[in-house]
């Protein structure tokens, strides 16, 4: 069942990354754009840490969403030498619209569940993985 499952996640991810390209956002956009829309400011070493990613990733992402006004960088008025990263109303209607998308294309899929309550089954099976997720990310970030 592991196989099976690991490659069902790998078929989603592709599923999710192609109804993002509608919208002209890579995964890792939105999964930034979803970081700063609810975490509001932060600086990239957080981010990072936050995201599982490294810093000169977060550092690479946010260029591309501050190019295209997305995002923004500012000075921390506390510690100059931190930067704060922010979403901008263009990023929050992006993110809106690349919700819509997902959505959409997770509904699409939904449809090809045949089993009663199959479709319910599986959004609930999809929050119990963030859950765990999530568990796991803030044990990391105890730890460190």
């Amino acid at each position: 069942m592991g196989h099976t499952a690991g490659r069902a996640a790998a078929r989603l991810a592709r599923a999710i990354e192609n109804a993002l390209g509608e919208v002209e956002l890579s995964l890792p956009q939105y999964r930034m754009l979803i970081f700063l829309s609810e975490v509001g400011s932060s600086a990239a070493t957080s981010m990072a840490g936050k995201l599982g990613v490294s810093r000169p990733s977060v550092t690479a992402l946010v260029d591309g969403l501050v190019a295209r006004d997305l995002a923004h960088r500012t000075a921390d008025p506390v510690d100059r030498r931190r930067v704060a990263h922010t979403i901008t109303a263009k990023g929050e209607s992006a993110l809106v619209d690349a919700d819509a998308a997902v959505a959409r294309r997770l509904e699409e899929l939904a449809t090809k569940i045949l089993e009663p309550h199959g479709a319910d089954a599986a959004y609930a099976g999809l929050l119990h993985w963030v859950s765990a997720l999530n568990d796991e990310r803030e044990a990391k970030l105890a730890d460190q």
